[in-house]
């Protein structure tokens, strides 16, 4: 049968739906990976892409001062080892956009660690929508291994599938570019500047108060440039024949560019306009990914050294389009003792520029107390 390419056909939701159950991704390690060990380098060039500068993760001799005794990985490391937003496929030129992820995490990633993936397609959603009428909610779940067998973490990554003619028939999102003044542009730099990593001085579970909140970490404006670091650091890409091949294979996974005549992969609505317009979109906009992976950055600067993050729950809700500043926030909601675990409850969330919610979620962290100190291993 040959299915519509680019619609969302019942013949094409069939066919996915007899898939569900079905692994996309066995247990496997290096095929289709993009950072398959936590290798030092790799590491480092995950935190530039995220623009995270917590020594924990860069510094050998100050980490071996650390009760890991050796650099380890930021839990949203993860996201460079596999990509885990739902994306199963099975609906051919119908866009996707990363939607949202829930993580869990049993222990953090030493530096050496090689890392296996299991993916298997779980959930086929339909749902009707404002922003392209007909839509597709489709998720998966990841589990990820060390090299020892233990699991490291996992998490349920959803994705919306969207006909990209209906989105841009509609034009939900119109887009007109921010003009920050001075003064916001100061207070952004400042805030940005004075980032507040909590490093190796403790956060106690004891001091901890509901109601608290977490400082923000913020990221913008955005720039093309940070985007290219992010996608150098954690996803990486395809060129030239290799790239050709590919879009030979799948001839609904590209466009080409009207201004140049290129053969773009479609994941470029990311940095072009031309892409981004091309699927109904206001303009070139962060990986869902980066998004998530600036929450988990927020939940660690704030933790520390001797804090663990179990649990981070993300909605991404609005675009985040370049040239747009997402303060990511928290607040204390809740502090409990659980199985000999000292753990924080916390909201997080992103706003931009203009006061709109960009991002929601949850997140626990389990903190040392003073008592009963608890080991993050």
């Amino acid at each position: 049968m040959v299915l519509e390419s680019g619609k969302i056909t019942a013949e094409g939701v069939a066919s996915l739906r007899s898939r569900l159950g079905s692994f996309n991704r066995p247990r496997q390690y290096g095929v289709g990976l993009f950072n398959e060990d936590a290798s030092r380098s790799a590491i480092r060039h995950f935190c530039q892409g995220i623009g995270d500068t917590n020594p924990l993760y860069w510094d050998r001799s100050y980490a071996q001062e650390t009760r890991f005794g050796t650099i380890i990985a930021p839990p949203c490391f993860l996201y460079s080892v596999y990509w885990c937003s739902g994306r199963t496929g099975g609906l051919a030129g119908v866009h996707g956009f990363h939607a949202g992820n829930d993580w869990e995490w049993y222990r953090p990633i030493y530096l050496g660690d090689q890392i296996s993936v299991q993916e298997q397609f779980t959930g086929l959603e339909e749902k009707k929508s404002e922003f392209a009428g007909t839509i597709m909610i489709q998720s998966s779940v990841t589990h990820y291994y060390n090299q020892r067998g233990e699991a490291i973490a996992k998490t349920r990554g959803w994705q919306i599938r969207a006909e990209r003619s209906a989105a841009k028939e509609r034009q939900k999102y119109s887009f007109e570019p921010y003009h920050y003044s001075r003064a916001e542009i100061e207070a952004i730099q400042e805030a940005v500047l004075g980032e507040e990593i909590r490093g190796n001085n403790p956060r106690w579970w004891e001091d901890v108060q509901v109601g608290d909140d977490l400082k923000p970490v913020v990221k913008g404006p955005m720039s093309h440039g940070d985007i290219t670091a992010f996608v150098a650091g954690c996803i990486g890409g395809i060129s030239h024949g290799i790239q050709l091949r590919e879009m030979l294979r799948h001839p609904s996974w590209g466009f080409t560019d009207p201004s140049t005549g290129a053969q773009e992969a479609i994941i470029r609505v990311h940095d072009i306009q031309e892409a981004a317009e091309s699927a109904g979109l206001p303009g070139a906009y962060d990986y869902g990914c980066q998004r998530c992976c600036w929450m988990g950055h927020l939940l660690t600067n704030w933790a520390g050294d001797d804090g663990f993050v179990k649990k981070m729950y993300v909605e991404l809700r609005r675009f985040n389009v370049v040239g747009d500043t997402t303060w990511c926030k928290g607040k204390v909601t809740a502090k409990r003792q659980e199985d000999g675990e000292n753990l924080v409850d916390l909201e997080i969330w992103g706003e931009n520029q203009r006061g709109e919610q960009t991002t929601k979620g949850t997140a626990t962290i389990r903190l040392p107390a003073r008592q009963s100190s608890t080991d993050p291993a």
